[in-house]
């Protein structure tokens, strides 16, 4: 672990010193290539070796890393720079490949169609190729201690001002999909994929618990879905993807999921797990996707009636969304109205501040819901910091561990989670209540006091409350006072 820890850091420093690279995002996005090639290329010579010599390569063979980066007194300098900027960047991103005939060609394809080589000095690139080729991944011991690295370069994704777009805390990662529990031949999808943490997780699951021959490991393979708009994450996502097994990853697609009519899509997912990104606003024209009444350019939003529509009659779903989302009025309150009305929204996990930090503070919950039948009770649960902590930080984050207590409360959905009690971080609220509420779900838990909350999002929409509250009482005195006035002015009239 620590020498695949420490060529990584010397990678890093060593891009530090080229001219061309500026900044974390930009070294992150070199780094993604050059890892994309070495995995796809070892992953190749496990092909090769099991299917003998029958086997054709997706992509010219000159572009295989071994052919031209493994050797460490290859090619070199300027030669080494117009090799990658004039032939290996403008033929991967041109290869005549269908998703088809050659689906492992348009895997290639499709990871190089943005991807960019910033660095200008050909000797630095050299020496960052050779450190990387201090790693092994033929090796599967040293390939599953890579991934754990790998763990640590997706989080320093959110340090290169990306914040939230691409990393969700593997704890939590590892609840949802512990909870949703995945079974082998279930179409798993994430439809804003990031760097595959929830697909990666699921995978893992699925593989764990119900893989048991090689027939069923091809079905896993089939079974993983995802989407992502950007660029360097998909780059990420797909290298992700390769490094846990599945041979074609062609399944996670760079694109836009918004990016088509809502009634175009069938509703055949069995899981969906996601982070969609919150707090920002589609592109134009995107909206006109979704029905009249329920548009919208917040992303959330838009996420969530997608999810919605996808699931397949039977299909479950566990998904990170803000606060907002629970207490947001207008279009917010008929998409939870839709919710509750074809899923049954049985769970709701708030999450404390500093899940994300130091990132972001919002405040989130993880909501889990199965599609088929409306909702009758929605259970709470309040997750607390463990013991002694009054927060969360990146050198103290969250720990799977801490959710033991909820996974031993949780129950079992076919009996309606007859065994679950109310406890002081557990409470159950019937549909009634919510509908009273006009589908504010943002229910505090009843058993602790009153508490101050200080969400800039939270404090502005009771800022508007009271000032609408305070508008009627002035409409009603002034409708008292007119009142009063008329009557006296009529009153006068008569004396005279």
């Amino acid at each position: 672990m620590s020498s695949i820890s420490s060529v990584i850091k010397s990678i890093q420093d060593i891009m530090r010193k080229d001219a061309g690279i500026d900044g974390d995002a930009q070294r992150l996005g070199q780094l993604s290539w050059l890892l994309f090639l070495k995995i796809f290329d070892a992953q190749e010579e496990e092909l090769e070796f099991e299917q003998g010599s029958e086997y054709r390569h997706p992509i010219p063979e000159r572009f295989l890393w071994r052919n031209w980066a493994a050797d460490g007194e290859g090619i070199t300098g300027d030669e080494l720079l117009d090799f990658i900027n004039d032939d290996l960047f403008d033929s991967l991103k041109n290869l005549p490949v269908s998703i088809k005939l050659n689906p492992r060609g348009f895997v290639v394809k499709e990871a190089f169609s943005d991807a960019f080589n910033y660095m200008k000095n050909g000797t630095l690139l050299r020496q960052v190729i050779n450190k990387l080729n201090e790693i092994d991944f033929t090796d599967s011991s040293e390939r599953h201690l890579f991934g754990d690295i790998y763990e640590q370069i997706l989080r320093d994704l959110q340090s290169a001002g990306n914040a939230g777009e691409f990393y969700t805390p593997r704890a939590v990662t590892r609840f949802m999909v512990n909870r949703i529990d995945p079974k082998l031949g279930e179409r798993i999808m994430d439809p804003a994929c990031g760097t595959g943490g929830f697909l990666a997780c699921a995978f893992d699951h699925v593989k764990e618990h119900y893989v048991q021959s090689v027939s069923d490991h091809q079905t896993l393979q089939q079974q993983i879905l995802g989407v992502e708009k950007k660029q360097l994450p998909h780059l990420l996502c797909t290298t992700n993807m390769l490094l846990h097994g599945i041979e074609v990853p062609v399944q996670v697609r760079h694109g836009n999921t918004l990016n088509q009519p809502l009634s175009s899509w069938d509703s055949d997912i069995d899981v969906i797990l996601s982070n969609p990104p919150f707090g920002g606003t589609e592109e134009d024209g995107i909206e006109q996707n979704f029905p009249a009444d329920m548009r919208t350019r917040e992303t959330a939003d838009l996420f969530l009636q997608l999810i919605i529509e996808v699931l397949k009659k039977g299909g479950r779903a566990a998904v990170v969304l803000p606060d907002g989302t629970l207490f947001g009025e207008g279009v917010k309150t008929k998409i939870k109205q839709l919710l509750t009305s074809e899923c049954n929204l049985h769970t709701i996990v708030r999450l404390p501040n500093g899940v994300f930090a130091p990132y972001t503070g919002i405040k989130t919950n993880i909501l889990f819901f199965t599609k088929g039948l409306p909702t009758k009770d929605i259970w709470f649960y309040e997750h607390p910091y463990p013991a002694g902590a009054k927060s969360y930080s990146k050198t103290k984050p969250m720990k799977f561990e801490e959710f033991e207590t909820e996974i031993a409360w949780w129950g079992d959905e076919v009996d309606g989670f007859a065994a679950r009690v109310e406890t002081e971080q557990a409470w159950k609220v019937g549909i009634d209540t919510i509908i009273e509420r006009n589908f504010n779900l943002d229910i505090k838990n009843p058993h602790v006091g009153e508490q101050i909350s200080h969400d800039p999002d939270e404090l502005l929409v009771s800022y508007a409350n009271q000032q609408a509250d305070i508008q009627v009482l002035r409409d009603q005195l002034k409708a008292i006072l007119g009142e009063a006035l008329g009557k006296g002015a009529a009153k006068q009239g008569e004396l005279a």
